[in-house]
């Protein structure tokens, strides 16, 4: 059940940035009174699932659930029609307009991408505004995993500045140092800021690293699971642990030491309010074998006060303009760092496992929302970039064209779009290649 919600809230988000995206460029063809042939939700190579004929367009549905299409009259375009090229010009045909319009037509699926994210943003600012963990309020510090530890971080560390920035949102902690490329992270260790280096040799290893730091908590029982060793020994809900052979107060404390106990019984202390009086108990409870006791953590969010930011309708259009802004410029970054080798961030790239993957196993309209709001930031800026057979290599040829003053000819486009589709596919099978490894192998 929970891969059904996942694979139905993909295909939902999918289906809304394939429309939205055609229909950019379906909206700037007839504002220029240019014919569109076809307009599709996913591909159909042989056969469609649905189609109709409205006007001089056929509408319709795919069996392939990739991607979309207009098909746009007298255009080079992954359809590779190269009969209707060899016909003479039409006016109604995109090689007949001028540069300009068609420039604006291929742009057209990108604009409404933007226009898509900037409304998501604004909604979502009006309708919930934005609950975060201010940096200033993790108050015990961070926890840090075994890299952040090689670097030169300690557990207890706060977070001053990253490249002396103050850091506002907790969750962008690794984002900001990996995106900016940070040289360095001051922190307030023992009442004194220290500076940590981050070494540009570490950048590979922190875009892949799923441990790098959390926000630090007591550990305080919020459940004793029922027929669990926790349970067993008496634990309840409320339960703060305070030592294990020796005074702990932290999650993370508790953690290893358990992990160091696994099959063993051990003696841990724990204060418990009863009708408003503070008890210290010593309770012997059993580890299991996977070093855990059987409780559930209360919250992180009821430990750590989190910020919440309310939105008027007006409020909330700025608001959003600012998110889309900033949700551009750290996608444009991850990009930049797809292209440096050194920091190997190639391997993280994914296909469709791993975008689906990122929805949740339950139905939430607020992360379907935003997931999808980031998506079609991701399928503006993939687009325009000047590979052949995407809009933005459509835009290239075009720009050079309003330049030069001449078009590339008919044979250029044609072999430029076949190179185009073979870059994509070669894409395509290494981005969902490393699906499959780290799916199977890792």
């Amino acid at each position: 059940m929970d891969i059904l919600i996942k694979l139905l809230q993909f295909i939902l988000s999918l289906s809304l940035l394939v429309i939205v995206h055609e229909f950019g460029h379906f909206l700037f063809a007839r504002i220029f009174k240019t014919r569109v042939e076809k307009f599709y939700l996913f591909f159909n190579p042989w056969f469609s699932l649905f189609k109709f004929r409205k006007g001089e367009t056929e509408y319709g549905i795919g069996w392939i659930p990739f991607g979309g299409y207009v098909k746009i009259s007298g255009m080079i375009d992954e359809s590779m029609d190269t009969d209707q090229m060899k016909q003479p010009v039409q006016p109604y045909e995109f090689r007949a307009k001028p540069a300009w319009q068609r420039l604006l037509i291929m742009v057209g699926g990108v604009v409404m991408n933007i226009v898509l994210a900037l409304l998501i943003y604004i909604g979502m600012s009006w309708a919930w505004g934005k609950t975060y963990l201010d940096n200033r309020n993790v108050k015990y510090g961070y926890a840090y995993g075994e890299l952040a530890k090689r670097i030169g971080f300690r557990d207890g560390d706060r977070i001053v500045d990253i490249n002396g920035k103050p850091l506002d949102d907790a969750a962008k902690l690794l984002p900001t140092i990996v995106f900016d490329q940070a040289e360095y992270v001051t922190v307030e260790r023992d009442g004194k800021q220290e500076r940590i280096g981050i070494p540009a040799e570490a950048m590979a290893e922190l875009l892949n690293c799923a441990d790098f730091a959390e926000p630090r908590i007591p550990f305080v029982v919020g459940r004793a699971v029922e027929g669990g060793e926790a349970a067993k020994a008496g634990f309840m809900a409320g339960d703060t642990l305070v030592s294990l052979n020796e005074p702990m107060r932290y999650f993370d404390q508790y953690r290893r030491a358990f992990g160091q106990f696994k099959g063993d019984t051990v003696h841990v202390s724990v204060m418990r309010d009863s009708a408003g009086i503070t008890k210290l108990l010593t309770l012997p409870v059993r580890v299991s074998d996977d070093g855990l006791i059987g409780v559930e953590l209360t919250p992180p969010d009821r430990l750590l006060s989190l910020s919440t930011r309310n939105y008027t309708f007006w409020q909330a259009i700025p608001a959003g303009v600012r998110r889309t802004g900033e949700e551009i410029g750290s996608y444009a970054k991850q990009i930049k760092l797809m292209f440096t080798p050194e920091t190997e961030a190639y391997k993280s790239l994914g296909g469709l496992i791993a975008i689906g993957s990122i929805f949740p196993d339950h139905w939430s309209w607020i992360q379907f929302w935003h997931i999808t709001a980031f998506l079609s930031i991701v399928l503006a800026i993939m687009n325009i970039l000047p590979i052949p057979a995407l809009d933005g290599g459509h835009v290239l040829f075009l720009l050079v064209e309003v330049v030069t003053g001449r078009r590339p000819s008919d044979k250029f486009l044609e072999r430029a779009q076949m190179a185009g589709l073979m870059i994509l596919l070669a894409l395509l099978i290494f981005a969902n290649g490393n699906d499959i490894y780290r799916f199977f192998i890792k």
